[in-house]
């Protein structure tokens, strides 16, 4: 049964920094890519970073040079360490990833960024 749960949201100011977090379980995760999303309210669901199986990444263009996107497969983990946060990435943070020709979504944590 494939899980991914996400921590580390919260309220800060404008500027400030979050690092979320999402553990995945059963997986191969070392194989597999593995992504953020977000949805703010009224809004669809946004890609914001991804990393490869060769960590190789990619971003969204709204948050280049003030996100970064990680992974330790030791620990079936993958980061989204977000710096200089402005007040629209407010919105619920989603892990994902495929596997075996599926899509599977974490349950989501808020960020919400306002002074």
């Amino acid at each position: 049964q494939v899980q991914l749960v996400e921590s580390g949201g919260g309220a800060v100011q404008p500027g400030g920094s979050l690092r979320l977090s999402c553990v995945a379980s059963g997986i191969i995760f070392r194989v597999v890519a593995m992504g953020w999303y977000r949805q703010a309210p009224g809004k669809q669901r946004e890609l914001v970073a991804r990393i490869f199986s060769n960590s190789y990444t990619n971003y969204a263009d709204s948050v280049k040079g003030r996100f970064t996107i990680s992974r330790d497969n030791a620990k079936n983990t993958v980061y989204l360490q977000m710096n200089n946060l402005k007040p629209e990435d407010t919105a619920v943070y989603y892990c994902n990833t495929g596997y075996q020709g599926r899509d599977f979504w974490g349950q989501g944590t808020q960020v919400t960024v306002s002074s």
